[in-house]
C-alpha cells in the first residue's frame, strides 16, 4: 500500500517539474523574442521631411512616417542623419537598414543599387528666387552670366548640371544641403536655387517676404524608401505597412501635421 502511494506521488511530482520545465522553456523562448530595432539614415536638412527640433532632435514627415510604419509591422528605428550624397553607400555597406529621407525613387541609376519601396509623396522640382527678383520668372529665364545652386546627388543637383553643360547658366553651384543652398540665395551669391517645392515651400514659410518660387514644376518625383538590394523581406513590410497608415488615414494626419498635402490617399 505504502509503495503504491509513494508511487502515485512520484508520478505526480514528475508530471509537476515536466509541466514547470515546459512553462519555463516557453518563457524563456517568449523572453528571447526581442523588437528589432532597423537604422535609418536620413540627411536633415530638407524639412518638412528631414529636420531637427527646437531641442536638436531627429524629426519631420519621414521620421514621423517611419515610426507609425514600424508600429504596424512590430519594428522599432532609429534615425542617424549624414549628408545625402552618404546615404545609398551606407546601405550598401551595410551599415544602415533603411532610408527615408525624401529620396525620389524614380531614376534607373538608384533603382540600380537600392531596392525601392512603394512611393509615399509625390513631389517635383522648381526654381526658387528672391521675392524682389523680377527678371526670372521660370526656369526659361536662366541666363549665361548666373549662378544656380542645389543640393549634392539631387535630381535638382542633376539639372542645374545639365544647364551649366549646355551653357544656359554660368555655374552649377552644388552644395551639402539646401539650407546652405537656400542661405547663399539670401546672401546674394547665386541666382536661383532648384529644390523640391514642399521644402521650398517650407523655407518660404521660414523666412516671410524673402523667398517665392517661379514657373511651373519642371520634374514630378516620388519618394520611396530605400533598403538594400535583396532585402525583400523588409521591403515587404515597409510597403504592408505604408499601404495600412494610408488606408487607415494615419499618413493623413502626417501629412497634416506638417503642413503637406496628402498624395496618396
Amino acid at each position: 500500500m505504502k509503495k503504491s502511494v509513494f508511487k502515485t506521488i512520484g508520478v505526480l511530482a514528475l508530471c509537476v517539474s515536466m509541466i514547470a520545465g515546459f512553462t519555463a522553456c516557453g518563457s524563456a523562448k517568449e523572453e528571447k523574442k526581442e523588437v528589432p530595432t532597423y537604422k535609418v539614415v536620413f540627411e536633415n536638412t530638407f524639412p518638412p521631411f528631414d529636420t531637427t527640433d527646437k531641442d536638436g532632435n531627429n524629426a519631420g514627415f519621414d521620421v514621423d512616417l517611419m515610426e507609425a510604419i514600424g508600429e504596424k509591422e512590430g519594428f522599432k528605428v532609429k534615425f542617424t542623419s549624414m549628408g545625402f550624397d552618404a546615404l545609398i553607400p551606407a546601405i550598401k555597406a551595410g551599415n544602415a537598414d533603411i532610408i527615408a529621407s525624401g529620396m525620389n525613387g524614380d531614376p534607373e541609376d538608384r533603382r540600380k543599387k537600392v531596392d525601392f519601396s512603394d512611393p509615399y509623396y509625390e513631389a517635383g522640382v522648381v526654381v526658387l528666387v528672391k521675392k524682389d527678383n523680377t527678371t526670372i520668372k521660370s526656369v526659361n529665364d536662366l541666363k549665361s552670366n548666373m549662378k544656380v545652386a542645389s543640393q549634392t546627388a539631387t535630381t535638382g543637383a542633376d539639372k542645374v548640371q545639365e544647364l551649366e553643360k549646355d551653357g544656359k547658366i554660368a555655374k552649377a553651384v552644388v552644395l551639402d544641403g539646401f539650407d546652405t543652398c537656400v542661405l547663399q540665395l539670401q546672401n546674394g551669391d547665386v541666382n536661383a536655387v532648384l529644390i523640391d517645392k514642399p521644402v521650398a515651400e517650407q523655407y518660404m514659410a521660414k523666412h516671410k517676404n524673402k523667398f517665392k518660387i517661379v514657373g511651373d514644376v519642371l520634374d514630378k518625383e516620388h519618394y520611396a524608401i530605400a533598403v538594400k538590394k535583396g532585402n525583400k523581406e523588409l521591403l515587404d513590410q515597409i510597403n504592408e505597412g505604408l499601404a495600412a497608415i494610408i488606408k487607415d488615414g494615419t499618413y493623413a494626419d502626417i501629412c497634416e501635421k506638417w503642413g503637406l498635402e496628402p498624395t496618396y490617399k
